[in-house]
């Protein structure tokens, strides 16, 4: 039986019923927010992520950057993140799909997206991000790859016994709540990754010189500047 193909439709359902449910303060994307933050550029103007969600990570953005724009496919994920970020003044959140939204070029110091690049066709997301970018400036982001080797494997043996550690000592629990579960399972039935030699392998082909790397948690991050010249 085939899974269900993935739309746009569908990603905005999913995650407006993701939204209104209680936030965790702490989750697998959390963990690396200060390893993304590490590489934003010193003199940071104009930042932009995209899949904002409620707005966690672009509140850090807002600390290091004197604007930020703040991206959502969805129309809950949006007003959430509003709310959420009233005291944020340089804060900007805009409801759209990024492949459609008109940025302008060579204009952002900085592009952040955990967790929402397998939503898109990576290769087109890369270059309309690229295109978007200051000469020297940063692109950075985060997301999930599928296992296709023995190495992937072995890192499922580190990561969930660590993972688990850290739910309880974070949360005070091992797992998210019911709610919250039961939409993650609905949404992952059309959730597709890849692996991380095809991202390896887009990220050579269109921003050349992107540092790929693996990470525990089953993630993955990439960090590229724009060439100056």
């Amino acid at each position: 039986m085939n899974s269900p193909a993935q739309t746009v439709e569908s990603l905005q359902h999913d995650f407006d019923r993701i939204a209104v449910l209680p936030e965790e303060k702490w989750n697998h994307n959390v963990h690396y927010h200060n390893f993304l933050l590490s590489h934003v550029p010193d003199r940071c103007q104009h930042a932009l992520e995209i899949g904002c969600g409620t707005g966690g990570f672009s509140q850090r953005l807002a600390q290091r950057a004197e604007s930020v724009l703040a991206i959502d496919l969805s129309s809950q994920m949006v007003r959430v993140g509003r709310a959420n970020s009233a005291h944020y003044r340089n804060i900007e959140f805009v409801q759209g799909d990024i492949l459609d939204y008109p940025l302008p070029g060579n204009h952002f110091d900085c592009i952040a997206t955990l967790t929402t690049l397998h939503h898109l066709p990576l290769a087109a997301v890369l270059t309309k991000t690229k295109e978007a970018l200051k000469p020297g400036g940063v692109f950075l982001g985060l997301d999930l790859y599928r296992r296709s080797n023995a190495h992937d494997l072995a890192f499922d043996g580190i990561a969930y016994p660590l993972s688990a550690l850290l739910r309880v000592i974070k949360m005070g629990r091992l797992r998210a709540s019911l709610e919250m579960r039961r939409a993650y399972l609905d949404h992952d039935k059309t959730d597709r990754f890849l692996t991380l030699q095809e991202v390896v392998d887009i990220c050579a082909d269109v921003i050349p010189a992107a540092l790929v790397k693996r990470h525990l948690f089953w993630r993955y991050s990439i960090v590229w500047t724009k060439p100056s010249k």
